[in-house]
């Protein structure tokens, strides 16, 4: 997988200094019928695509459904948005009811291995082998993407069935330049200087992070910055967990849970009422040091704050500074058709009209995704700052996560920062590190 994504990233940097790629070859087309995206449908249609709530995914494409309603008038695309918590009920009964043309997905990053045993297949497997995603291979708009990419993470037994929108890197820190440089505060490169950095802030009054944490789930976003240091090969550590070289409660595990919960104490008084879309307007103001989160952010903190003097860094998370260049990424926002759309026509003139170089520029600008296809134009200040990094990204381990069926919640996902106090149960790392590795042999053994 680090291999594919290196590959791909490097075409990546390529976009950032503005070089130009060659287009990629052409997925061959299977023996697998496909509609034919030229096709004009005769009557108005309307084309029901549901998204979950990021600010600038929903200001792009609402702006991108009204330029192809303007080409396509017989097209009107109705979008719905969720919560993120809320999509992943909604879009499945949605998607059985035939009341869906166009879905979002996350990629298919998460494979099932021949050492894994008792697992659940992924849930974009059981949609793809239960005819619930149109397969796509052999359109003519696959060769705008970079092949490798595509085949990592939207194929399925070498058949296509969703479009990556691009890659985002989510175990990075947001910091302030302009504070920095007032107090002298050098980026950190190890976890000690990260913790003098925050020392350093409290001193002089300025709170050194803050986070959506009133939502959870970025506490876990900022708890796997930390893990990522520490696991950098994502490969090695998840076969680890399976084969038990790797445990919850080791030595190297206990340092990741005790990190974490530092971590915790470095945010803002009253970060527990804040919310993940009011978050990134707070680092905006220019009064907090630090924010970590994903580059997704990224163009919400400039619409806030459009002259911020921002950068972007790898979570420290590891005393080897060497492990600390390492910066997990997941692919995002990825665009599949319902297998059993009543619209199939007016969905692929869709994805093919999202897919034309220009369109998909537009997108990955707005929204500070690394493209998935070579050839587009990459702008954006996140894209800059990202550039030194891209050799050291790689899928994180979060995100290629496989468990054993009936494991246990404190092992469901690697490294979860939000089960300690106040937000979970735990405040003593020991005591979660032995309560996950228990709900993981749990697991596992029911799974021989």
């Amino acid at each position: 997988m680090k291999k594919y994504l290196f590959q791909a990233l490097l075409l990546s940097l390529a976009i950032v200094m503005l070089v130009g790629c060659a287009t990629p070859a052409t997925l061959q087309p299977t023996a697998v019928p496909t509609v034919a995206a030229s096709a004009t449908p005769e009557k108005p249609v309307t084309l029901k695509m549901i998204i979950w709530n990021n600010p600038p995914t929903v200001d792009i494409l609402t702006k991108i459904n009204d330029e192809f309603h303007t080409k396509y008038p017989n097209i009107t695309v109705d979008m719905s948005v969720e919560t993120t918590a809320d999509y992943w009920t909604v879009m499945p009964t949605r998607l059985s009811a035939a009341d869906l043309d166009i879905l979002l997905l996350q990629g298919f990053p998460s494979q099932v291995k021949d050492y894994m045993k008792g697992v659940e297949k992924p849930s974009w497997q059981n949609m793809v082998e239960g005819g619930q995603l149109m397969d796509l291979t052999g359109q003519s708009f696959l060769k705008n993407y970079d092949q490798t990419y595509l085949m990592t993470w939207g194929s399925f037994q070498n058949k296509v069935y969703t479009i990556s929108g691009g890659s985002y890197a989510f175990t990075g820190v947001f910091y302030n330049k302009d504070l920095f440089a007032k107090y002298k505060v050098a980026v950190p490169t190890t976890w000690d200087e990260f913790v003098k950095a925050c020392g350093t802030f409290k001193a002089n009054n300025v709170d050194c992070m803050t986070t959506g944490a009133k939502d959870v789930w970025p506490l876990m976003v900022a708890g796997w910055g930390v893990q990522q240091a520490i696991y950098p090969d994502t490969e090695k550590a998840l076969q680890g967990f399976w084969t038990g070289t790797v445990k919850f409660n080791d030595a190297q595990a206990i340092t990741a849970w005790t990190r974490m919960q530092q971590l915790l104490t470095f945010f803002e008084p009253g970060v527990a009422g804040i919310d993940n879309t009011s978050a990134p307007g707070r680092f905006a103001t220019g009064n907090i040091a630090m924010y970590p989160a994903g580059t997704w952010d990224a163009p919400s903190i400039e619409k806030a704050n459009p002259t911020m003097n921002y950068g972007y860094f790898p979570m420290p998370g590891s005393d080897n500074a060497a492990d600390n260049k390492s910066m997990g990424v997941k692919s995002d926002s990825s665009f599949s058709i319902a297998g059993n759309s009543p619209n199939k026509e007016a969905a692929l003139k869709w994805l093919d009209f999202f897919s034309q170089t220009s369109i998909y520029s537009e997108y990955v600008n707005a929204v500070g995704v690394l493209p998935s296809q070579p050839d587009a134009t990459l702008t954006t200040k996140m894209g800059k700052e990202i550039a030194p990094y891209l050799p050291n990204l790689t899928a994180h381990l979060s995100v290629v996560w496989v468990s054993p069926k009936g494991v246990g919640a404190n092992a469901s996902a690697p490294f979860l920062a939000s089960l300690f106090k106040p937000y979970g149960t735990f405040d003593d790392p020991k005591a979660l590190a032995d309560a996950a590795q228990a709900d993981w042999e749990a697991g596992v053994n029911a799974s021989k």
